[in-house]
């Protein structure tokens, strides 16, 4: 029987660095290096912060280092595969490694946006009922509120690797990331993919959903706001507000942009969607834990105090 080599199945993809400037790569990774261990030290300073000081022990800073736990758990499972290829050159993955790092990716980012919506649920009940704030969310509350929404994070992405799993895999293995996606992996298959599709469909809808109830809540907020009769309070109320926005920008603008290129845009820049895609894993662990520091001023005092630069 002669084996027809156009449906020989391979065993690993090509990742891609920024195509035009591969005699780059090796400085590129100098700033995409430092961006991922600030990210760490960050993160890692929020979660140390809170759990070591009492005064921190509030459901706003409980939802806060869910939030730099997700942030960590993205950067640690795709940048450094990133800095491979920038680098060593080294541009294949495994299809195994590959579906197992889709699977983390999308775990991972469905679970920031979920924390992103306890927390904008969490803004709101501190604005509407701030003297039943703390009856209201009590701690077992807050433990229970994480690991629901960590528990449907999982399942809602657990079909993922064994959808792309069943899927077969002929000649084509370039990605068009320094990473796995799961709509950048179904679209290499030989077989029939409609299941990945629409199941990927599913789950970004789930997620976009969540950027629509946090719009919801922010349109409570603001009605709650604009009943306040002092304007200085109002200022005050929209000021806790203000960190929780700009993470909810830093987050959904590159992914919704990234989303909305890969399933519409006819003609789409590789180089736009790759640092859109870059952007998407760096950014926001980057540049939620500055953010908080310099607009929470109870993090930003026992960080500084931390490092010995604040008097008690």
């Amino acid at each position: 029987m002669i084996l027809n080599t156009s449906e020989v199945e391979i065993s690993s993809f090509l990742l891609i660095g920024i195509p035009g400037f591969e005699h780059m790569h090796i400085w590129i990774s100098i700033p995409i290096c430092l961006m991922y261990l600030t990210a760490i030290l960050g993160n890692c300073t929020i979660l140390c912060v809170i759990r070591t000081e009492p005064s921190l022990h509030e459901p706003m800073y409980y939802f806060l280092s869910m939030l730099a736990f997700s942030d960590l758990g993205l950067s640690f499972s795709s940048i450094p595969t990133m800095l491979r290829i920038f680098l060593f050159n080294a541009m294949g993955i495994s299809t195994d490694a590959c579906i197992a790092q889709e699977f983390f990716i999308h775990g991972f980012t469905d679970m920031e946006s979920s924390v992103l919506l306890i927390m904008s649920f969490d803004r709101f009940v501190a604005i509407r009922h701030p003297l039943r704030y703390s009856a209201i969310l009590t701690s077992s509350r807050v433990v229970q509120i994480g690991l629901a929404f960590s528990v449907k994070s999982i399942l809602l992405v657990l079909p993922l690797p064994f959808t792309l799993k069943r899927l077969r895999y002929c000649n084509k293995r370039l990605l068009s990331h320094s990473y796995c996606l799961h709509q950048d992996v179904m679209k290499l298959a030989c077989s029939d993919n409609r299941v990945n599709f629409y199941y990927g469909l599913f789950v970004a809808l789930c997620m976009m959903s969540d950027s629509v109830f946090i719009a919801v809540s922010y349109v409570f907020i603001l009605k709650t706001v604009l009943g306040i009769a002092s304007h200085g309070e109002r200022l005050k109320a929209l000021n806790t507000c203000v960190s929780h926005i700009c993470a909810v920008l830093i987050f959904y603008v590159p992914i919704i942009t990234l989303a909305t290129m890969h399933r519409f845009a006819k003609h789409k820049s590789p180089l736009a969607m790759i640092l859109i895609a870059d952007a998407f894993l760096l950014v926001p662990p980057l540049m939620n834990p500055i953010v908080y520091c310099v607009k929470t001023r109870q993090i930003r005092v026992k960080v500084l105090e931390k490092l010995g630069l604040h008097s008690k």
